[in-house]
């Protein structure tokens, strides 16, 4: 998928690991030493006790992912690593912005959060703060809205990926 105007595509990369200190460290390493930035990651709990999933978001050559890949299959901590892509998988984003909205253009502001099916999460005299959650061409689009309006702050999670059928993630 090469969505990002003629750089190098982004790549998505499952990792599934033990829970053990210095595991982010290393699988971080194997990516530095090829040059790959990491442009997100998400590291959470997995369904079994005792293991991680990472999310990781990169751009670069395919070729070189690959030997990070198979690099990160030999680490003894790494039980599972793949790349993913939209067609064989499920991928969502969060996001939480805080746009300055006065009663003025809190109304316009609402009208663009309902059409994106976003959600109001708090209100203030001089704010909303507004959680969003799909893909990131759906996050980026948003974004742009609410920038006219004056975004406070914004924070977003990062791609959470999970295969689908009986694909392992």
């Amino acid at each position: 998928m090469n969505d990002n105007n003629g750089a190098s595509p982004k790549h998505t990369v499952s990792v599934l690991v033990h829970d053990r200190p210095g595991v982010l460290s290393r699988i971080a390493q194997v990516f530095a030493r090829r040059g790959y930035n990491i442009d997100s990651l998400v590291v959470s709990a997995a369904h079994l006790p005792g293991f991680s999933r990472m999310t990781i978001v990169s751009k670069g050559d395919p070729e070189i992912l690959d030997q990070i890949i198979k690099q990160l299959d030999k680490l003894v901590d790494v039980v599972r690593a793949a790349e993913h892509t939209g067609e064989e998988s499920v991928v969502r984003e969060l996001a939480l912005i805080k746009i300055k909205a006065d009663v003025s253009t809190r109304t316009e502001i609402l009208q663009i959060v309902d059409v994106f099916r976003a959600k109001t999460v708090d209100i203030s005299d001089e704010s909303l703060i507004v959680e969003v959650t799909g893909d990131s061409e759906k996050l980026d689009a948003v974004e742009s809205l609410f920038h006219r309006y004056g975004i406070q702050e914004m924070i977003r999670s990062g791609k959470l990926i999970i295969a689908r059928g009986r694909a392992e993630t």
